[in-house]
């Protein structure tokens, strides 16, 4: 079927579903396929279920007049979501990054939707599948849209550019992630700045953290970009005044009091005050709309108990965010501090180094109750009161024998890592 026939159908249609777990009522149902399931085979579920019709790659999925064959479903999906992006004609805002993503994202939105109508992408459906679903939820009345983009190889963001055409970009920072499919750091600079490239190419604006002396060099010789930072060299000036714990700012001589922790999170922030004012937010509804930000889903949380204070920052790790999870640790006041550091994963032939690297900064800068949790950090090298376990199930026991008060703990590790369970073993 032609996208042109398609469109129609989506128009008449309540949106698009993957999954027949999720769907909406008269929603078209597109039966992608993946490592281990096949969509086409749950069509029957999904007419049940209410789907007005049903994108299928498998002629023996053709149940009825319902049904619609393509040759690739996820191709279709993916053409679809950008035809629709070009007829609805909203300005387009997409970031990418290997830190801080869908913080930034949502921080951004929340600046955004104070004073406009805005929709971003849900959660981090950031992928080849997520982006297209998220054009496909923007409408014509929006003031802008929002998309995050992930990648963890070279080539996935120029693809996820050209899906979804945005008119301002930004990369919130280049860091050691994803670094055993891009090949080492600087295949993860040249796989982010494919955004940067897009940009250029298609005379759009991208937002530049000042600051950052990778992104300054990536987009250097390009003039079309709006500049934020600490110095007075800006188009936007946002000065950093502390972090213990919370990240606190000024702009436009108006203290911001975040409710993210680190100064690792400055950038994040900083970003969306920059985007707020360049499409003339009130510093009024900027102030209100990050300090209203609360961080969740194990992303920098602050979880205060009766006698400590627990930074949970589970939902992933590499070793840019580890260091930087680390560095903030140190700088806190608390004498008393407790560590329970996970493994980093996709990290190729790197892990042994950058696993050892992450031990030696912890046991020179911490002195006692070091946890490491996984296979990777139980073959470092490392001093006799530094407590190793290759497992989760192997920490256990042993948390329950912990007696902590009057502590700020850091719970920090990649997403396979569900160190989050820690907290509830440890009230």
């Amino acid at each position: 079927m032609e996208i042109e026939s398609l469109y129609l159908k989506f128009k008449e249609s309540n949106g698009v579903s993957t999954d027949t777990r999720k769907l909406h009522k008269n929603c078209i149902y597109f039966a992608i396929k993946g490592d281990n399931f096949d969509g086409n085979k749950f069509v029957t579920q999904a007419l049940k279920g209410g789907a007005k019709y049903c994108v299928v790659d498998d002629k023996k999925a053709l149940l009825n007049k319902d049904c619609i064959l393509v040759d690739d479903v996820l191709t279709t999906l993916q053409s679809l979501a950008t035809y629709h992006r070009n007829r609805i004609d909203i300005p387009v805002i997409a970031l990418t990054g290997s830190n801080g993503k869908t913080t930034t994202k949502e921080l951004i939105y929340s600046v955004l939707s104070s004073q406009y109508k805005v929709k971003a992408t849900i959660g981090n459906l950031n992928n080849h599948i997520g982006v297209p679903l998220t054009l496909l939820r923007f409408t014509k009345d929006l003031d802008y849209g929002i998309v995050e983009m992930g990648a963890n190889h070279k080539k996935e963001i120029e693809f996820l550019s050209n899906l979804a055409q945005p008119d301002y970009g930004l990369i919130t920072n280049f860091g050691k992630a994803h670094l055993e499919g891009f090949g080492g750091i600087e295949g993860v600079i040249k796989g982010k700045s494919e955004l940067y490239n897009y940009i250029k190419v298609n005379g759009k604006i991208a937002f530049i953290n000042n600051n950052d002396a990778k992104q300054v060099k990536q987009i250097s010789k390009y003039e079309n970009i709006v500049t934020f930072g600490s110095n007075t060299k800006n188009d936007c000036n946002i000065e950093f005044m502390s972090a213990n714990p919370h990240v606190t700012l000024n702009y436009d001589n108006t203290i911001i009091n975040s409710q993210l922790i680190g100064d690792y999170n400055y950038g994040n922030i900083a970003v969306a005050v920059a985007i707020g004012k360049y499409f003339k937010v009130s510093t009024n509804n900027i102030k209100k709309a990050i300090e209203s930000y609360q961080p969740n889903n194990n992303r920098s949380e602050i979880i205060e108990t009766q006698t400590t204070q627990i930074i949970l920052d589970a939902y992933n790790a590499n070793p840019t965010s580890m260091m930087a999870a680390l560095k903030n640790l140190k700088q806190l006041s608390s004498k008393n501090k407790y560590l329970f550091i996970g493994d980093m994963f996709e990290l190729g032939d790197e892990a042994k180094k950058e696993h050892q690297s992450i031990t030696d900064f912890i046991e020179a800068n911490f002195n006692k109750n070091i946890y490491l949790i996984g296979e990777n950090f139980f073959k470092t090298r490392t001093k006799k009161t530094t407590h190793k376990f290759s497992s989760f199930e192997d920490l256990k026991p042993e948390l329950k024998t912990l007696k902590i008060k009057d502590a700020i703990l850091l719970i920090k590790g990649s997403r396979g890592m569900a160190l989050e369970r820690i907290v509830d073993l440890i009230n």
